[in-house]
């Protein structure tokens, strides 16, 4: 025998709602799985705020967006709890202590990045974020590999990106088109796989329970989908408009801002895979930063809370700094506005989504469609995340390219990380931690004592 459920809290004050959204920036470590489950554990399951079946519904359109899922699932339901208002705080405070953080750490990376220690803990850390991205495909491939036509979308990917160079979007919109016209012929082979939405359990009654009513402020309106998308507008518009009259169209920030816009719209299957397009501008064309630069903020975008796609702060600071966007005498403050901008813009769409969306979704509860070309991209999205893994094995274990030294101990490091992370489970800061304490023994305690 159960002991009873206990009744559903009958309102949640945006005060509390507040505090709420402000722990969870600072403890959504985990990526976008380990954030949802956080989510989950705490509004599902302990405080009731919203039912089993509402919070999967709103994760499944959230999966079909670009851009981070877990950051718009906590927007959206911060929306449905408490009007506009609330879906914006839910959402910037998911993003704001991450922002902080990677300021502060990338000045330091940018500082102090040729003292020993700071060197060595980041010696460590690159083997360890080869073979994240390395158990990302991995993880990806094994939800979205269902069938031959994935592994074949998927292997077409990676040799369009590997040998030809193809650009991200080009990718994205070849597999999607695949998959939207593949579907109308074989609907199963491109049906989207179970992910999230797994056998339900009863948690007792919710806030926000199966048969709520849908909010009044959460119905559909045209006018209202209007305002949404021109006040989100109006917000790019006029943030574009002063970066364009104060820094000229040519101008590092305003190109930043334009860059980061395209790559929030096409950030399908998490960061990982817009990286690779990310890598595309900022390292090849505009020459923010260099290559291993971008697998250090990678390093630090890992060991912080918040969405990983939050490495472009650490890619606007770095170029934002080295590119001297304010002039010598104001380098922390050029970098730092330029991390703002890039920020901002990249999480911009997500917002506008949501609050233009939510109310289509709460229409349409379990009948959810059009998911096929999700499915494809996912899949080509395996493709393009093996490559970035071996551009990141690459400037790895040669450093100076191929005709110098290979690595040897960063080759041990990034073994032993694949070993941590598909035989024991290893989670991700015990794994950067320990990598770390590897990368200081080789750096600044083998010489010493040599």
């Amino acid at each position: 025998m159960h002991p009873a459920p206990s009744p559903a809290p009958t309102s949640v004050p945006f005060r509390d709602a507040f505090l709420f959204w402000l722990k969870l920036g600072f403890i959504s470590f985990g990526g976008p799985a380990g954030q949802i489950a956080i989510m989950h554990a705490e509004l599902v399951e302990r405080r009731r705020w919203i039912s089993e079946n509402r919070f999967l519904h709103a994760l499944n359109y959230c999966m079909l967006l670009p851009g981070p899922e877990a950051q718009q699932l906590a927007t959206y339901i911060g929306w449905l709890m408490h009007r506009t208002w609330g879906g914006i705080v839910a959402g910037a405070l998911f993003v704001l202590p991450s922002l902080f953080i990677l300021i502060g750490l990338s000045w330091v990376y940018l500082r102090f990045g040729d003292v020993p220690v700071v060197a060595g803990i980041f010696y460590g850390i690159k083997p360890a974020v080869t073979a994240l991205v390395l158990h990302a495909a991995h993880r990806i491939g094994t939800r979205a590999l269902k069938n031959g036509w994935m592994w074949g979308i998927a292997a077409a990917s990676f040799v369009a990106i590997f040998a030809f160079d193809t650009p991200f979007p080009a990718i994205v919109l070849a597999a999607g088109l695949i998959g939207y016209f593949g579907a109308q012929r074989w609907p199963a082979v491109f049906a989207l796989g179970g992910g999230h939405a797994n056998a339900h359990k009863g948690y007792g009654p919710a806030l926000i329970d199966d048969d709520t009513p849908t909010p009044t402020h959460a119905r559909f309106s045209r006018v209202h989908l209007v305002k949404v998308l021109l006040a989100g507008l109006g917000l790019w518009l006029a943030a574009m408009g002063l970066l364009v009259a104060t820094q000229g169209w040519q101008g590092t920030l305003t190109q930043m801002g334009w860059f980061f816009t395209k790559a929030a719209m096409l950030t399908f299957g998490g960061a990982y895979a817009v990286l690779p397009y990310v890598y595309q501008g900022a390292v090849e064309h505009y020459q923010w930063l260099s290559g291993p630069q971008m697998i250090d903020g990678l390093a630090l975008g890992e060991t912080t809370p918040g969405p990983l796609i939050m490495v472009v702060a650490f890619v606007g600071f770095v170029g934002g700094w080295l590119q001297q966007v304010w002039g010598p005498d104001a380098l922390f403050a050029g970098a730092v506005a330029a991390a703002t901008i890039v920020t901002f813009v990249t999480f911009l769409p997500s917002f506008i989504f949501i609050l233009a969306g939510g109310p289509l979704v709460e229409a349409t509860h379990g009948k959810l469609g059009f998911t096929a070309p999700l499915s494809a991209i996912t899949a080509a999205v395996v493709g393009v995340i093996l490559n970035l893994a071996l551009f990141f094995a690459y400037h790895l274990l040669w450093p100076q390219g191929f005709g110098g030294r290979f690595d040897a101990v960063s080759a041990v490091i990034a073994v032993g990380a694949l070993v941590a992370l598909f035989r024991f489970k290893l989670g991700v800061m015990p794994l950067l931690g320990g990598c770390a304490v590897v990368g200081l023994l080789v750096k600044v305690a083998v010489p010493y004592f040599a």
